[in-house]
């Protein structure tokens, strides 16, 4: 089971907690058979509540030994294995069934992926938007989970009918019947469907899981990294089963059937995330975060003439800790972007009466640090997207890369796309390695009980990933050497003679960058963000992965339509022996290093979020 793969430890005690709580569910009702209250009775009275502001299913103050923690990451861990088989399963692969099925060039079958990844890091804005403003995440998350079946239901039958794909020939390359205009637009409609839906899940899901941990609790809150480390694990796992499963049927027995593989898994995933329910935290929605931010602008644009009066008092709601904002606590002031400040400046004709305040005229504190909290992650966003571009080669250039080289292995052929499952293995040593071995040394150190701090994580992460296209360019100058040794730079169709395996170091390199590059993003835009926006935080770090894909599109094309002037082949040719994608590899490696200085720059100037712990009351 996936719980027992992951948390032993922790199994058989949570699994025994679960089939209490079914028990307990399925005996009482919110009123006892007697008339009794029973959310009132005296035992819950000796329970202990979790101290941020979280509730159960039914909406009452949520009680730790009967929510959240490890027993809820059967649940969200199961859920993510099957979404992400599902999303690996068209993504993986999606570059060769653009190039031998619809017949695209190399250059546009790559842009076009690109395009498709970093899009559908964009939608999770959408999902995060509505989880943390009107339906809570969990509601979120299932209406997501709806919407990624849809897509994939469509882009089966986009794979299955003959009519939705171009006729196909002998030798499947770009001389063949390229797709019709509705063939294309069926096929990328279903995939931009596919993109809101497991963008959706990817946001909620995400920071959904992480809410099933107490923040006010020391211990849940170490926790907290390790189910950032294994979440992540998780998603990897479908990306391994689909990169050997899925990509093997795709490229051997039927497209149609690869994809309504990943359909299956798709609904396997929601009925995971579903079975959950009666176990889970929940954040109460805290209202549109986007109002909050416009009334914060606005109410300090129209102060923009008055200066702060020397030692006034800045307005907030009159609670010690609890914030105006539902389900979010009261957020320290800091000093950085100033003018914001004059938003809770109060003045004449900024309240309504006595006891109401015009909130387009006066905000409080904590609505004005959630404001310069996303203003301070913005560098750290846009320097941290770099990864990112790095990453997109895995799925796309690195794949036309091991195409053209020897895939045998015995009497098998080695489907390219499954070359990633080495870039997945590195990522399972890597979590391990993290979770049970760095994190307890590097503490020793740092005194930091979580080993490293988030921006430090990223920071090793984007420096690894240097050396992955430094692995990227050595492998493809040997392999045009070979290939000019051969007589094969005309004759791209013909493998060259150097095992695919040669790409190991590579995949591998890039693997081990993620456990430090991606889940330190996911953990830092999480925990850096307010309570009551803590999904779009998870947005926000799928957004870095989104502006990296689209550099990476951009990049090509702008590569593609300065190297290809004059009758050149380019860079990234349909003929890859007579371009030099090792070229693009150095200048991705060179942007790299220059990145990495500036995030230290930002990483240095950043101020973390400081909340007030949050008055408790029990039931």
């Amino acid at each position: 089971m996936v719980g027992l793969y992951y948390y032993p430890k922790y199994y058989y005690r949570d699994q025994l907690d679960c089939l209490v709580l079914l028990f307990y569910f399925a005996q009482a009702d919110e009123e006892g058979r007697d008339g009794t209250d029973v959310t009132s009775s005296s035992w819950r009275k000796d329970e202990e509540y979790t101290k941020d502001g979280t509730v159960d299913f039914r909406g009452r103050q949520a009680v730790k030994a009967r929510t959240g923690g490890w027993r809820t990451s059967w649940f969200i861990y199961s859920n993510q294995v099957f979404v992400n088989l599902a999303w690996y399963g068209c993504s993986t692969n999606l570059v060769t069934y653009l190039t031998s099925v619809m017949h695209q060039s190399n250059s546009a079958a790559a842009t076009n992926v690109s395009n498709w990844n970093g899009a559908g890091y964009v939608t999770p804005l959408i999902g995060a938007f509505l989880a943390d403003g009107y339906w809570g995440r969990y509601w979120a998350a299932v209406v997501c989970c709806l919407i990624y079946i849809i897509g994939m239901i469509f882009l089966t039958f986009s794979a299955s009918l003959r009519s939705l794909r171009p006729q196909q020939c002998s030798t499947e390359d770009v001389l063949c019947t390229h797709s019709s205009l509705g063939q294309a637009a069926f096929l990328f409609f279903a995939l931009y469907v596919i993109d809101v839906g497991a963008g959706g899940v990817q946001a909620t899901v995400t920071s959904f899981g992480a809410d099933q941990f107490d923040e006010e609790d020391s211990k849940e809150k170490t926790q907290k990294t390790s189910f950032f480390n294994w979440f992540y694990q998780s998603t990897i796992l479908g990306g391994l089963l689909a990169a050997t499963f899925f990509v093997y049927i795709q490229d051997n027995v039927s497209w149609g059937l690869g994809f309504g593989a990943s359909l299956i898994a798709v609904i396997i995933g929601t009925i995971s995330f579903i079975a959950g329910t009666p176990f889970y935290r929940h954040h109460p929605p805290g209202g549109n975060p986007l109002t909050r931010i416009g009334q914060v602008i606005v109410a300090s644009a129209r102060k923009w003439h008055h200066k702060i009066p020397v030692g006034s008092e800045l307005y907030e709601v009159r609670e010690v800790t609890n914030s105006v904002i539902q389900g979010g606590r009261k957020i320290r002031h800091t000093k950085e972007f100033r003018f914001l400040d004059k938003a809770a400046v109060e003045m004449q004709g900024d309240r309504i009466n006595e006891s109401h305040v015009d909130p387009w005229r006066l905000c409080t504190i904590t609505q004005v640090e959630e404001v310069k909290v996303v203003l301070r992650m913005i560098p750290i966003m846009i320097t941290s997207a770099m990864f990112s571009t790095v990453y997109n080669q895995l799925y796309t250039l690195f794949i036309i890369q091991g195409s053209s080289m020897d895939l045998r292995m015995g009497n098998f052929k080695i489907p390219p796309a499954s070359l990633s499952v080495f870039e997945l293995l590195s990522v399972t040593v890597w979590v391990q390695v993290y979770d049970f071995v760095l994190i307890r040394f590097v503490s020793k150190f740092t005194k930091n009980p979580r080993g490293f701090t988030e921006l430090q994580r990223i920071g090793i992460g984007l420096f690894i990933s240097i050396f992955g296209m430094i692995a990227a360019a050595l492998l493809e100058i040997e392999r045009l050497k070979v290939a000019r040794h051969h007589g094969l730079l005309d004759n791209p169709e013909v493998p060259v003679p150097l095992s695919v395996f040669w790409q190991v170091p590579q995949f591998s390199l890039v693997g081990a960058s993620e456990v430090f590059g991606y889940i330190g993003i996911f953990e830092f835009f999480y925990g850096e963000s307010p309570d009551a926006m803590r999904g779009l935080g998870s947005a926000f770090a799928l957004l870095t992965i989104a502006l990296g894909s689209f550099l990476s599109s951009v990049l090509l094309t702008i590569v593609t339509r300065i190297t290809t002037r004059n009758g050149a082949p380019g860079w990234v040719a349909d003929n890859i022996n007579r371009g030099h994608i090792d070229y693009f590899f150095w200048l991705l490696a060179g942007m790299s290093a220059m990145n990495l200085v500036l995030f230290v720059l930002c990483s240095r100037w950043y101020k973390t979020i400081r909340t007030w712990r949050p008055t408790v009351q029990g039931n």
